[in-house]
């Protein structure tokens, strides 16, 4: 099963194509970030983030979509861009018919470090561990996206799992 995580961002997109094989090994395939300039307009940097996030999905079909769900504590200034970002997310996923699993920053450390307060430089540490990456990925943006992606080949497995 081949996963794609995102990290949702108008500046910067994180998105990392993960998938499962057999056993507990994961695989990672494609990762990085989609930027856009902050001197554009915002309809344009939205579909910038659109047009290259639909040709990573026709181009690596996965099966799955994992995303961050918005999660601010006290900028609600960088929230809205953010929302506006994983509702174009949301879009690509339902234009190309991908199941969608959302869960939130807590559930993602958990799932990826065991503790659901870790630090960013923990998360990195274990995605770069998890996946065998010769070296941390970068931005931080990508990491948090293979994140998004290793939890929810978790949390698909034990779905199906569950439902037999």
């Amino acid at each position: 099963m081949l996963v794609l995580g995102i990290d949702p961002g108008t500046a910067i997109c994180g998105y990392g194509f993960v998938e499962a094989a057999q056993g507990s090994r994961l695989i990672p395939h494609e990762y990085g970030a989609i930027l856009t300039s902050p001197k554009a307009r915002m309809q344009d940097r939205l579909m910038k983030l659109y047009d290259e996030l639909d040709e990573l999905i026709k181009k690596y079909k996965p099966d799955a979509m994992g995303v961050e769900q918005l999660f601010f504590n006290r900028n609600v200034t960088t929230a809205i861009p953010v929302g506006q970002a994983r509702g174009i997310v949301l879009l690509a996923a339902a234009k190309n018919n991908i199941e969608l699993v959302e869960r939130t920053p807590l559930q993602i450390k958990q799932s990826v470090t065991g503790y659901g307060k870790a630090t960013k430089e923990q998360v990195i540490y274990m995605v770069t561990k998890l996946l065998h990456l010769p070296e941390p990925p970068k931005p931080d943006d990508t990491a948090d996206a293979l994140a998004a992606a290793i939890c929810t080949l978790h949390c698909l497995d034990s779905i199906r799992w569950r439902n037999g």
